[in-house]
């Protein structure tokens, strides 16, 4: 097999789908803090792009089952034999579609290795994802409000709002960025925690996702 790099490929993506005795590799359970996050996940634009994708794979696998996951099977050997069957008739392009979509379809969300990947593919969150009422429902620190306002709308405005609640300001950055209530409408406005690299609103630390890019972008920078 070690003179053979392509068989071997199509033997790891094979382990990669269905598992075994000595793999095990398992979908990301996209877990969600409540229903309404969970539903706001499953309507965005970028999973439905990637449902596409993965029943693209599913086709080329041969697999009944449309609207499963590819990865995460029960590390049968005559199920690994049949994946590997399936891959060595496919095309090293093809290949690459499924190995691509099990990577993704296994990432761990939350992880440092995102914020790595993320950075490195220059990736636009706000091509693929805008606040809506779940992450407003997640907003309630008044200072990162405010802070947020003055992104949406600048310093003058959040500086005039300052004393106000929470709700209120929500409210005032949700209609500037609907057009409604005679607000002008901001287009494209994107958190800085949703950015690549995220960034943070205080100074007060604790903010996880920032913590991970700090930590292995010294990794990634190229002399």
């Amino acid at each position: 097999m070690l003179a053979h790099p392509a068989v071997a490929l199509r033997l790891v993506v094979a382990h990669a789908i269905t598992g075994s005795g000595l793999w095990q590799v398992r979908p990301e359970p996209q877990r969600a803090a409540n229903e309404t996050v969970t539903a706001s996940l499953a309507g965005c634009k970028a999973e439905a792009a990637f449902g596409k994708k993965r029943r693209e794979v599913l086709a080329l696998l041969g697999s009944p089952d449309q609207d499963g996951v590819v990865a995460g099977g029960n590390g049968d050997a005559f199920a690994i034999a049949g994946v590997f069957a399936r891959l060595l008739a496919l095309c090293d392009d093809d290949v690459m579609r499924v190995l691509t979509l099990v990577m993704a379809e296994t990432l761990a969300a939350g992880s440092a290795v995102i914020e790595a990947l993320g950075n490195h593919l220059n990736v636009d969150m706000g091509a693929w994802w805008q606040p809506d009422a779940a992450f407003f429902d997640l907003l309630r620190d008044k200072e990162i409000a405010n802070s947020m306002l003055a992104d949406v709308r600048g310093k003058l405005v959040a500086n005039g709002n300052v004393a106000e609640k929470v709700k209120t300001q929500k409210k005032i950055i949700r209609d500037f960025l609907a057009g409604e209530n005679g607000r002008l409408r901001v287009e494209t406005w994107l958190p800085r925690w949703m950015k690549f690299p995220a960034e943070s609103y205080t100074s007060r630390g604790g903010f996880r996702t920032a913590d991970q890019w700090t930590q292995v972008q010294p990794l990634f920078v190229r002399e």
